[in-house]
């Protein structure tokens, strides 16, 4: 009892120092924004000058350590030029997921484990603004019409964004981010994901041009494993990858197409979906089709690429076992199609 008590109070006094400093951060933006010169484009130089002079200010009026100095510089920053409080959290090398569940709740997947972190946004409308500037940076739109943005950024992570008229507990984001360097079909059987055995036969299968479907839950390594069976596909082959948001990293492949999904947006422009891609592929003259991901009426087009001349083709999707991505596929392409059962798994 006595632990669960001192621990209260001291969440108590974490959230009132938090609450404190936020105060004091936001005062201090605010006056920093009214100096910003809003008829041109500023550059991230001449920000840091205004923010530091401000904070020198402050310091004289407040005493501030050098470090509360450094920290209030760093926060003012990320928040008015990059992405806030997540912008330590993106810098991490050992975060690969980070889950915002409103502005109070932040999680992070770190070296395979999800925990909390102890930071949370000012207000709901600050962490809208984050996920506006993501939407913005790949050039959608996300407002109260179209609250949902589902990207991938420049950087390769992906992002998914919610507004608050459908999120009830908040606005959400999700960013999922990808190593820099690729693994290797020889790191996987380090870390006994595969034996040597089953890795010559991949190997094997993937060079003669067998087509494979990878399935496995979320988060399990899909798109990583797409990658390392990808890297064996002869580099004279002509490939033509189709994603709904591009995350593959083929190397060495010099007779490469890449295709990613478009959604419509508010100006008319109209969607090209995941059929619309496989379809404009085969006429593409492709020796191999690498499908990022199936989960809708798309695997119909898929199945019968596969079945009309494209062996070699990869694919992935979501499955808890071999079995039930089977099933799975039947369900989809009976979503594309008026086809029997029975004609299908044929």
């Amino acid at each position: 009892r006595t632990g669960a008590a001192g621990e209260g109070r001291r969440k108590k006094v974490v959230r009132a120092v938090r609450k404190d400093w936020e105060k004091w951060s936001r005062e201090l933006r605010k006056r920093v924004q009214e100096q910003l010169d809003l008829s041109r484009e500023l550059s991230d130089e001449e920000v840091q000058e205004l923010i530091d002079r401000e904070i020198l200010k402050t310091s004289r009026e407040n005493c501030l350590l050098l470090e509360e100095k450094l920290r209030l510089q760093k926060e003012l920053f990320n928040s008015m030029r990059r992405l806030d409080m997540l912008q330590e959290l993106i810098e991490d090398p050992d975060v690969t997921e980070i889950m915002v569940n409103g502005p109070e709740h932040i999680f992070v997947e770190k070296n395979r484990k999800v925990q909390a972190v102890d930071n949370a946004f000012i207000s709901a409308e600050e962490l809208e603004g984050v996920i506006r500037m993501l939407a913005s940076d790949v050039h959608r739109e996300i407002n109260e019409a179209n609250p949902i943005v589902d990207a991938r950024m420049p950087s390769g992570y992906r992002i998914n964004g919610v507004l608050r008229n459908v999120a009830l507990n908040g606005p959400s984001l999700t960013i999922r981010k990808f190593a820099e360097s690729m693994i290797t079909m020889e790191e996987l059987v380090q870390r006994k994901s595969l034996t040597e055995e089953c890795k010559e036969d991949l190997c094997a299968l993937t060079e003669c041009g067998y087509n494979i479907f990878i399935s496995g839950a979320t988060s399990t390594g899909k798109t990583t494993f797409l990658n390392v069976l990808a890297d064996y596909i002869p580099k004279t082959e002509r490939v033509i990858t189709i994603e709904d948001s591009a995350e593959l990293q083929l190397h060495d492949i010099a007779n490469l197409v890449r295709m990613e999904v478009r959604q419509a947006d508010a100006e008319g422009v109209s969607s090209v979906t995941l059929r619309d891609l496989i379809k404009a592929s085969l006429r593409m003259r492709p020796d191999r089709i690498i499908v990022g991901e199936v989960r809708g009426p798309e695997a119909l087009d898929m199945i019968q690429s596969m079945n009309t001349g494209h062996d070699g083709s990869l694919s992935t999707g979501h499955a808890n076992s071999p079995e039930d991505m089977l099933s799975r596929i039947e369900t989809m392409i009976l979503m594309g199609s008026d086809m029997p059962l029975p004609a299908i798994r044929i």
